[in-house]
């Protein structure tokens, strides 16, 4: 939602929920976060699904390591949205 909202501040359109993808559209955004945005992205439907592992449920695949590592990457996300939406506009 941070990153659609980057979008809407710069009048664009935002749809899905592939944040790499939405972070690629935005203007500046770097390589590495896009990177960071790629892990988030493969936790979205495997964790949400009984079916998402080829073998047990979605919560015997993660445990505080993963977790970890993305609530790190989503509020690095989250802060460069901040930033963002923070500098001045032009008009």
């Amino acid at each position: 939602m941070a990153v659609k909202a980057a979008h809407l501040a710069l009048g664009q359109e935002a749809w899905g929920h592939v944040v790499a993808r939405l972070l690629s559209e935005l203007p500046s955004a770097p390589d590495e976060l896009r990177e960071k945005a790629k892990v988030l992205d493969n936790f979205y439907v495997a964790t949400r699904y009984a079916n998402g592992h080829a073998e047990g449920a979605p919560f015997e695949h993660y445990g505080p390591i993963q977790s970890n590592e993305a609530i790190r990457y989503a509020g690095e996300i989250i802060e460069f949205v901040r930033a963002r939406l923070a500098e001045p506009r032009a008009g």
